[in-house]
Parts: structure tokens; C-alpha cells; sequence
């Protein structure tokens, strides 16, 4: 169970007291995790999504050291990464620290002016590979810091290559699957190809709106207010939707699908196509000459051609039917194109376990108005939208269904309410 938002400052203060002492010089950050409300596998595709940042997160305390070594502790455990700010460091597969030495190695290797190292300690109040996007936000939680301490942006590089904050969103994105970006040639990253949703929306959303992003180029398209008569009520499935292991294979196969769309668009009509979505709008009959193509010439025809039609349905059809409706007030047109985009996610996608599947319908019966799992999937949380005067009865309701059918879950499985939170930034900076 992970510790309430609240307590994380505290206990990172704490730890950090008691392993680093005097904390004059220590500066303080926040970084949320995320909702995907919808924008299912569609980012490192250049599709669009509709994001939030929630209230449960990272708190962070850091203070510059005079070398260049690196020292992260994680407040309530106590495991720890203890090493140099280094452009030669090797991956650490499998474990939490790959995260943070991903960004060490890119830093050093990127900005190579850079010679601080930090003492830091972390405290994190997310439910653990819940989907919520606690891997990204570890990436940000490290490299916030380290680029405040470093100075990274009054660096050449940094102003040549990241002119502001959607593109910071782009390399952190970039940082964390190991493409390159802009002047920067790619790296190890951490072995998972997704693209830079999570990292846009722990550091672009803002506290009560939903955020329109789309990517490759990230872009702010559109920001609306969360209604207020409407709150996101969360359940953590407590299956690991893990980026590791047979779970990383099975996420990067969705994203190798996506890249053969784009390689078969290249070979007939532009060679430098990287987003789809700008495919699918260059002219009216794109979508259906993509689609003979993959017929043509796919690799698995029919699983290629659904994934097209998923991706051009969640990002021209789906997200502009919500983003209107929550725009608009009507709670009622949201749940007949949020339903349509989680049954893609099963059928198409093929990412949903038994739990999240049941999450979703029990969501339903007990009177949400819209409810969809969310995240890389193969596990983690679905969100749901309910009248916010409802919102503790709901959570109540939703829980116990979901333990009377999957009991097993109980130790992991956690239902919260989340406000509609701000982005990362440092506290009191």
C-alpha cells in the first residue's frame, strides 16, 4: 500500500535528515503521476491524448553535492542508488534505479558540462507499476534536480535543442525509451519503446483541468475544465503492470506495430513520415490507402489493419467526442465513446487482464457515468467518472464488488479519489 499524499514530504525530509544531515542548502520538488483518460498506445505514433495529473506523486529532496557523484534514497524503504553522474554507466534492467541511471548516463553524456551530483532522497505516494505512471515520473523526479543543480538550461544545448516546456517533455521522453532527439543520437534508455505521454503530462497538466496533448512534435492542443460536479475516482487492479519482463516484450510489440504503419506509409508516399496522425490528416483518403496498403503488404494483415483503425478512431473520433462533452458539461456523452475506447483496448490492443476488465464493468453497474483501464496495460488501474457528491459511496461500492470477485487482490489493490492536480514543480522555487 503506498503512503498517503500528504505524508510524502515529511517522511522524504525525514530520511533525508537521517542519512544526509544538515539540509540548509536542500531544495524540494513535486511530481504527480497521471491519468490517461484517453490516448490508448497512441503517443509514439504522434496521436493525441487527454490527460491529468493526479495527487499522489513524488515529493523530492535534493541538495547539490561538490563532486559528481549521485546518492537517491528512497524515503520509506531505504534502498538506495549510490554512483557518478556519468555518460558510461550501464543499464540496470529490472530494477527501480534503471530509471534514475537512464537519465545519469543521457545528462552526462548530453550536457557534458555537467558536474554536480546530488543527494536525494524520494518519497512516493503512488501505488507501485499501477499504471499511474510512476516509472516516467521517477525519470522527471531525477532529472529535475539534477538539471536545477547543473544549470542545464542556460546551457547551449539545452536552448538549441528544448526551447520549452512541451519540448523538455519530448527529450525526457526520449531519455526514458532511448531514441534519439533533436541533436542528441539515442542510448540504451530503459528497454521500453513507448513514447512521451506520461513525461507531458506529469509536467504540462494543471490542477483542475483536463489537457488535450498531441505528439512528435508534443503539443498543447487544448485545455478544459474539469467540471466540478464530476469527480476521477481510481482502483488499482493490484496486477503489476509491469514494463519488464514478458510485459516490456508484449508493450513493445504494440509499439513495432505502429512503426510498420509508418514504414509502409514511407515507402510510397513520404519518406520522412514519422507521426501517423499527420498521415491521417494529410488528405481524405489517406486512412483507406494506408489500410490497402497494409492488406497488400503487412506483416499480419488483419491485426495490422485493426490496430489503424484503433489508433484513427481513438485519436480522430473518441478523444474529440469526450474533450466536447466535458467541455460542454454533459456528463451523459461521455460513456458511449469512453466504452468504445476500452472495448479497442481489448480487442485491438489486447492489453487488458480479467481484473481490469471487471474493473471497468463493475464501475459501471455501480453508477459511474464513464470508465476506462488506462496506462501501458497487461495490469495496473482504471479510472472512472462519477457525480463528485458520489464519489466516496461509489469508491466503496466499487471496491467490495471488485474483492468479492477477485479477493486475492486485496493486498494490492487500492481504490482512492484523486483531485485534478498541477504538473511538477519545485516547491517553493
Amino acid at each position: 500500500m503506498s503512503a498517503l499524499p500528504g505524508e510524502g514530504l515529511a517522511r522524504a525530509e525525514r530520511r533525508f535528515a537521517a542519512t544526509f544531515g544538515e539540509m540548509s542548502r536542500a531544495r524540494r520538488w513535486w511530481v504527480p503521476g497521471r491519468i490517461e483518460l484517453l490516448g490508448k498506445h497512441v503517443d509514439y505514433g504522434g496521436g493525441r491524448s487527454l490527460l491529468v495529473a493526479v495527487d499522489r506523486g513524488f515529493h523530492v529532496v535534493a541538495r547539490p553535492r561538490t563532486d559528481r557523484r549521485v546518492h537517491i534514497v528512497d524515503a520509506r524503504t531505504g534502498s538506495r542508488h549510490d554512483g557518478l553522474l556519468d555518460a558510461g554507466l550501464p543499464p540496470h534492467p529490472g530494477h527501480w534505479t534503471n530509471y534514475p541511471i537512464s537519465v545519469l548516463r543521457r545528462v552526462a553524456r548530453d550536457f557534458p558540462g555537467a558536474h554536480t551530483g546530488l543527494d536525494m532522497v524520494i518519497a512516493s505516494s503512488l501505488p507501485s507499476a499501477a499504471g499511474l505512471s510512476s516509472s516516467s515520473a521517477l525519470v522527471i523526479a531525477t532529472f529535475l534536480p539534477l538539471a536545477a543543480v547543473n544549470d542545464l538550461a542556460s546551457t547551449a544545448a539545452w536552448q538549441h535543442a528544448i526551447g520549452d516546456a512541451d519540448a523538455l517533455a519530448g527529450y525526457l521522453g526520449a531519455v526514458e525509451n532511448g531514441r534519439a532527439f533533436g541533436p542528441f543520437p539515442a542510448d540504451f534508455g530503459v528497454g521500453t519503446q513507448g513514447g512521451s505521454q506520461d513525461h507531458t503530462a506529469v509536467l504540462r497538466c494543471r490542477a483542475g483541468a483536463v489537457s488535450q496533448f498531441r505528439f512528435l512534435p508534443v503539443r498543447e492542443e487544448r485545455r478544459i475544465v474539469m467540471p466540478p460536479d464530476l469527480a476521477i475516482v481510481v482502483a488499482s487492479s493490484g496486477v503489476a503492470a509491469s514494463k519488464g519482463g514478458g510485459a516490456q516484450a508484449r508493450y513493445n510489440a504494440l509499439s513495432a506495430e505502429m512503426q510498420e504503419l509508418l514504414a509502409l506509409w514511407r515507402e510510397a508516399d513520404d519518406p520522412d513520415a514519422t507521426s501517423l496522425l499527420a498521415v491521417l490528416e494529410s488528405d481524405e483518403g489517406a486512412l483507406e490507402r494506408l489500410a490497402a496498403r497494409v492488406r497488400a503488404a503487412g506483416s499480419a494483415p488483419a491485426t495490422l489493419e485493426a490496430r489503424l483503425r484503433q489508433f484513427a478512431a481513438e485519436c480522430r473520433e473518441l478523444i474529440p467526442a469526450v474533450a466536447n462533452a466535458l467541455s460542454a458539461g454533459d456528463a451523459a456523452a461521455l460513456g458511449a465513446p469512453v466504452a468504445r475506447s476500452h472495448a479497442l483496448a481489448e480487442t485491438v490492443l489486447r492489453n487488458q487482464v480479467p481484473e481490469t476488465s471487471a474493473l471497468v464493468r463493475l464501475a459501471t453497474s455501480h453508477g459511474a457515468v464513464a470508465a476506462s483501464a488506462f496506462g501501458a496495460g497487461f495490469g495496473g488501474s482504471v479510472w472512472a467518472m462519477v457525480p463528485a457528491d458520489e464519489a466516496a459511496a461509489f469508491s466503496e461500492r466499487w471496491r467490495a464488488g471488485y474483492l468479492a470477485e477477485f479477493p486475492a487482490r486485496a493486498l494490492r489493490g487500492e481504490v482512492f479519489i484523486s483531485r485534478v492536480a498541477d504538473g511538477a514543480h519545485e516547491l517553493g522555487g
